[in-house]
């Protein structure tokens, strides 16, 4: 299963548009956002241009109501933090790195995706990698996102700004 995983998009709509176009053209399977989606109208540009299901959890920059969220059929809503299965992996998502340690409560994960530093980072730890895909919106840090394949195990940040 192909995978792209956002963060911090800070309502940087023009970013989450090339991303969600470059998604498209790679025929992407499923779309795992780790917060800091922000706003209501974020929410709906993700819902309306990425048609297949989208795994999203909460950060510290929602300025939205969760039934602003939940009204879309495609949007899976995690809350804060959440444990999916998707091509036969384990997957943890949350925003802040100090909710990892929660994750790890719900159950043994390959992989965990986090967010809130807009720092691109990648480190395995025992049996689990811990990836941060960075910021979409682009604040602080140049616009990235990453790219995973359950099937090849194939884990890749991908720079906005030179795709």
């Amino acid at each position: 299963m192909k995978i792209v995983i956002i963060s911090d998009i800070h309502d940087n709509l023009t970013n989450l548009d090339l991303c969600l176009a470059w998604c498209k053209r790679e025929s992407i399977e499923t779309l795992i956002c780790c917060g800091d989606i922000t706003n209501a109208e974020t929410v709906s540009l993700m819902a309306e241009n990425f048609s297949n299901d989208i795994y999203a959890v909460k950060g510290n920059c929602g300025l939205f109501d969760d039934q602003e969220i939940t009204q879309f059929k495609n949007i899976q809503y995690l809350g804060r933090l959440g444990r999916v299965n998707l091509g036969g992996k384990n997957i943890g998502i949350c925003h802040e790195p100090f909710f990892i340690e929660k994750v790890r409560e719900l159950g043994e994960c390959d992989i965990i995706f986090y967010g809130h530093t807009h720092k691109p980072w990648i480190e395995e730890k025992g049996r689990t990698i811990e990836a941060n895909p960075g910021t979409l919106g682009g604040v602080f840090q140049r616009a990235t996102f990453s790219f995973y394949d359950t099937q090849t195990g194939q884990l890749e940040l991908k720079v906005l700004d030179i795709l």
